[in-house]
């Protein structure tokens, strides 16, 4: 992570948006509220408040002033800021220590600072595995 001068004289730790490296990312600033479900192609970093669900076949990361009021959908996530609802990752979900998340995680990875608060149920899913049991074993 980066931190760097924001255009109004804030300081951010969100990710670098580079275009050298061919990521795009959506960006909603704080002191942004959003009514209504977001559907994004690409990553998208979430500094405001999101009142509805989000999906994203990207990644997520939520700020420490980002707030989302619905379920979340991502291949990968990392927050800094809170969730009220259920959050549901392909990959890996990070919660740092300023994280605040109340519902229902799925994920199959999952990294925990400590000072993180988490308050629902975890699953941890299993990765797809191609490997066919239908073979005979013989034990001799």
């Amino acid at each position: 992570m980066l931190e760097r001068k924001g255009f109004f004289g804030s300081n951010s730790n969100t990710p670098a948006m580079s275009e050298s490296t061919g990521d795009k990312w959506n960006r909603i600033l704080s002191g942004t509220e959003i009514t209504g479900n977001i559907v994004s192609d690409s990553n998208l970093i979430i500094e405001g408040q999101i009142n509805g669900n989000v999906n994203c076949s990207g990644k997520v990361h939520i700020g420490a002033t980002g707030r989302i009021s619905g379920n979340l959908k991502a291949t990968n996530a990392e927050f800094e800021g809170s969730q009220e609802g259920e959050i549901t990752i392909d990959n890996l979900l990070i919660l740092r220590s300023t994280a605040r998340i109340k519902g229902n995680i799925e994920t199959l990875k999952l990294n925990i600072e400590e000072g993180a608060f988490f308050e629902g149920a975890c699953v941890m899913k299993s990765p797809v595995s191609t490997t066919n049991f239908a073979q005979s074993v013989s034990f001799e």
